[in-house]
């Protein structure tokens, strides 16, 4: 049965990934730094002056705009919660299908995509199937379901300030991440527990050096949007608050779901371009019109 966590936000903080905040401001990555070094005037002075003297007037922006992040996150404490949803499935790979709780009342079929073009190093056409037992195997795997979400989003605001409201959209963004990130680690370590040895520093985590994926739903190794209506059967996406539009995308806009993999080969890949032979299999095993699907997977056509 699904399992619902929620954290405060200066629970998550530490597991933010500040390279795609300062994305979202037009920031290459090298201003991120700014979020690891001591506030005081001496540390932040070094290093404004570790920038070639062009480049300081865009450092200090971006030192303005990680200490305004930091006070409005501190605001914020007691107005927003991450709220994450996670539930082990038992599973096997049927070819390019993963099947969830399999010989039970409730075993769902997961279709998945394979690459068709090939890799330029010459390696294997992935599917995310591959990573998990086949159906042949004698033992069950597991796969691990996730969803996370910021509650209160839309009463942080109270003002029309643009800036503000823009400030407080990217940090639940990444708060929602961050908050996957930690259930991602008590995931490995406990509850699933295929790692329960794992001694990582928070940047090794966000540097993704642990076992395993969790690839997103609308990411390039799980592009189809509408896997979202088969994850929230298995999860219920309302419990934590997410609802789903027609066409499969989750509001509050700052939400996350998909899967976990354990297999210690697994990898993130692309699915990348597809032909019509793969469309027509994949609606098939989807059960699903073939203009449906057409609609979803319009970018890998």
């Amino acid at each position: 049965m699904p399992t619902i966590i929620t954290y405060k936000p200066h629970e998550v903080i530490p597991y933010i990934n500040w390279i795609y905040f300062f994305h979202a401001w037009g920031f290459q990555p090298r201003y991120a730094r700014v979020a690891d070094i001591h506030g005081c005037d001496a540390c932040r002075a070094m290093w404004l002056a570790s920038f070639p003297e062009e480049e300081r007037a865009k450092a200090a922006e971006a030192m303005q705009l990680h200490k305004e992040a930091m006070r409005l996150l501190t605001a914020l404490e007691e107005k927003l919660q991450v709220r994450c949803i996670y539930r082990l499935c038992s599973a096997n790979a049927d070819g390019d299908d993963l099947l969830l709780e399999p010989e039970t009342q409730e075993e769902t079929r997961l279709p998945l995509l394979r690459q068709q073009s090939p890799n330029p190093d010459g390696s294997p056409f992935r599917c995310l199937s591959d990573f998990v037992r086949p159906l042949d195997d004698t033992e069950r795997d597991t796969v691990g379901l996730f969803a996370s979400t910021v509650a209160g989003e839309h009463e942080a605001v109270t003002d029309d300030d643009p800036y503000q409201l823009l400030l407080t959209q990217t940090l639940c963004d990444r708060l929602a991440e961050a908050g996957t990130e930690k259930l991602h680690l008590y995931i490995r370590r406990t509850a699933w527990g295929y790692a329960p040895d794992e001694s990582l520093s928070i940047p090794d985590l966000l540097a993704e050096k642990f076992q395993g994926i969790r690839p997103a739903v609308g990411y390039p190794s799980l592009p189809d949007q509408s896997v979202n209506f088969i994850i929230d059967r298995l999860l219920g996406l309302e419990k934590i608050g997410i609802r789903l539009t027609e066409n499969g995308a989750m509001h509050p806009h700052s939400s996350t779901c998909g899967l976990m993999l354990a297999h210690p080969a697994a990898h993130y890949f692309a699915v990348g371009k597809i032909g019509e032979d793969q469309l027509a299999d994949y609606a098939q095993r989807r059960g699903l019109p073939i203009g449906t699907l057409r609609k979803f997977l319009a970018a890998n056509l």
